[in-house]
């Protein structure tokens, strides 16, 4: 067997376009949520912390080059090696919420799959070989 005709049957199986369309939606999913994060939930928590952006934290591991601005942007662009830890706060937020929206889409799918009424199971039908015997016993007889 040809290596693409390999490649081909398992790119086209079932769980691998599975797979594909979650990370798809994954992703589109993850902007959602960094959106929420960071234009609506971290400006609430910086009010309630007094106007802290967690994004603009960092520490200097080197002095800077002289006149070079004292701000996240301009301290990378210089090369000066910087500790953002502002953004893995903003990062691991980001990663809260969406690990507790998860949950809660789970939690709600496992809550309707409880709730739905169980299907009355309809008698099933009696096989062919069983109708046929029953014939044969039923001539039998007469």
């Amino acid at each position: 067997m040809s290596v693409m005709k390999e490649f081909k049957e398992f790119a086209v199986k079932g769980n691998v376009i599975d797979l594909a369309v979650g990370v798809i939606i994954g992703a589109a999913f993850g902007k959602i949520v960094d959106s929420i994060v960071s234009d609506l939930i971290m400006p609430i928590v910086g009010a309630i912390f007094g106007k802290l952006d967690f994004s603009s934290l960092f520490v200097t591991l080197a002095m800077p080059p002289a006149g070079t601005a004292m701000t996240l942007e301009a301290l990378k662009k210089a090369g000066v090696p910087v500790l953002a830890y502002g953004n893995f706060i903003t990062v691991a937020v980001n990663f809260i919420i969406l690990a507790f929206i998860i949950f809660m889409m789970v939690r709600q799918i496992n809550k309707m799959k409880r709730e739905a009424p169980a299907a009355v199971a309809a008698p099933a039908a009696t096989p062919e070989d069983v109708l046929l015997l029953r014939e044969i016993r039923d001539s039998l007889r007469r």
